[in-house]
């Protein structure tokens, strides 16, 4: 068995330019506004406090600061190979192009990580901002069908109830799935509008609560480790990074819509930077002031940005940051579901993957099979995991993803110097090796019962490879 075949680069961009069983719909505004769509959703309106309140206290500012860095140094990498391989295969095309067929499994099994738990850490973050504005407004929800399966939920009295299934996570992810199969384009239109809401409900936010900034809460600004590695100091901080990372992840979102972009080549790198850099700035921004707002240790609630609204006098504002708030996790969700259906796509073309998989609509020219199994697997989940225990698996899974693209493209580099590239990392030798090292660290800095699931999880992908993938490979087959 040659576990290490690779895919030529130049065929994968004859590929491109000759497969068309996708829609080539997308121009640099609707990639950017994916981008945008996909990072601005969790960070912002849940991960900033509870990772405040858990983790690093008001330095969550330098936990944002050091996972936008990593996420930086990896988006140039990823920017290159997306104008380079423009396929919707995402870092799982790029591994298999540089680092030969077992490595692009191991990515496209992690990348389900990403994409697939993605979705359904955010999908409970939509749930408990849908909760709370619905409550606002006189209609509720019964408790027990309001957060994961075993959680305490507090009611109005003092009380709790135990909550047995997450109803309002699973309907978002039937109603994302049933529009990423109608289509590529009305997918992309709604994000749009889904997109300019949330980003002017974050300004106003920045724009209203600033005012109400009391400095004496981020004092400490790093409070004192409680003897526990992940909970406060120099290492909170870190491990705080770690799991906010889950934040940033909507850049590399963009490259698995590579094939329905109408310029690849040009409108990839602009989409990808151009978000991370958008985002990255607005992520700093509404940390501090949330964690100036509010003392870090009241914000471990599924809405801290609407909390700290509240917090500021802004009674006017709060139900509209929630509106903002569930828009932007849908948008989120949507770009999560629209990545992992495409690598299915992908690694199904490839023989990775049951040849049914690989299916597109006849009208809508989507990959409905893989939406559909998709949704199906993240509704079930959303209903029974919490946020923290998705986020953190989301975050390693991610990490794994960049460390992997950082190697690659260094190895492209030596092995392919003269492919024409529309657009080249610059600095390379310093730009990937340093995403490679900061994403490591980040990994280090995750929990180690987030390595144990990590181990596992990769134990079954190792061995459904070995009984299917390694014989079935359209590369093993040719040869």
């Amino acid at each position: 068995m040659n576990l290490f075949r690779r895919k030529s680069v130049t065929a994968l961009q004859q590929e491109a330019l000759t497969d068309q069983s996708l829609k080539r719909a997308l121009g640099p505004l609707n990639l950017t506004m994916l981008g945008i769509g996909a990072i601005i959703g969790t960070g912002i309106f849940v991960l900033t406090g509870t990772v405040a309140a858990q983790n690093a206290g008001p330095a969550v500012i330098l936990s944002f600061v050091l996972a936008g860095v990593a996420s930086i140094f990896a988006a140039l990498c990823y920017a290159e190979f997306a104008s380079l391989v423009p396929m919707a295969g995402s870092a799982y095309t790029y591994g298999y192009a540089t680092l030969g067929e077992f490595f692009a499994w191991i990515i496209g099994w992690d990348l389900i990580l990403e994409y697939a738990l993605g979705a359904v850490t955010v999908s409970i973050g939509w749930s408990g901002y849908v909760v709370s504005l619905l409550r606002d407004i006189g209609i509720h929800i019964p408790p027990v069908l309001t957060a994961a399966r075993g959680t305490l939920v507090t009611l109005a009295d003092g009380s709790t109830v135990t909550a047995i299934f997450n109803l309002p996570a699973v309907l978002i992810i039937a109603i994302v799935t049933t529009l990423l199969v109608i289509g590529i384009r009305e997918s992309a239109s709604v994000n749009d509008v889904i997109v300019i809401v949330k980003v002017a409900v974050v300004l106003l936010f920045i724009v209203f609560a600033a005012k109400a900034i009391s400095p004496d809460n981020w004092k400490p600004f790093i409070p004192a480790n409680t003897g526990v590695r992940e909970e406060f100091g120099w290492t909170g901080v870190m491990t705080g990074a770690g799991i906010v990372f889950f934040a940033y992840i909507g850049f590399d979102a963009v490259s698995t819509a590579a094939q329905e972009a109408k310029n690849p080549q040009k409108d990839m790198p602009i989409g990808i930077i151009g978000s991370l850099l958008i985002c990255t700035v607005l992520y700093i921004i509404v940390s501090a002031i949330a964690t100036g707002v509010v003392p870090y240790r009241e914000l471990d609630v599924p809405d801290p940005i609407a909390v700290a609204a509240d917090r500021a006098g802004l009674g006017w504002m709060a139900s509209l940051i929630k509106i903002g708030a569930i828009a932007g996790l849908s948008s989120v969700i949507l770009v999560m579901l629209l990545g992992q259906s495409r690598i299915f796509w992908t690694m199904s073309k490839d023989g990775l993957l049951p040849q049914f998989v690989n299916n597109i609509h006849p009208k809508f020219k989507t990959p409905w099979i893989t939406s559909i199994v998709t949704g199906i697997a993240v509704a079930i989940v959303s209903g029974l995991l919490t946020v923290r225990e998705a986020g953190s698996l989301v975050s390693i899974g991610t990490l794994l993803a960049f460390v992997i693209v950082s190697a690659g493209i260094l190895v492209l580099r030596l092995r392919e110097p003269n492919l024409p590239r529309a657009f080249k990392t610059p600095w390379v030798w310093l730009v990937a090796p340093a995403g490679a090292a900061s994403a490591l660290y980040l990994m280090i800095s995750l929990p180690w019962r987030t390595w144990q699931r990590l181990i596992i999880w990769f134990v079954i992908g190792i061995v459904l490879y070995l009984a299917y993938g390694v014989r079935k490979s359209r590369l093993a087959n040719k040869a």
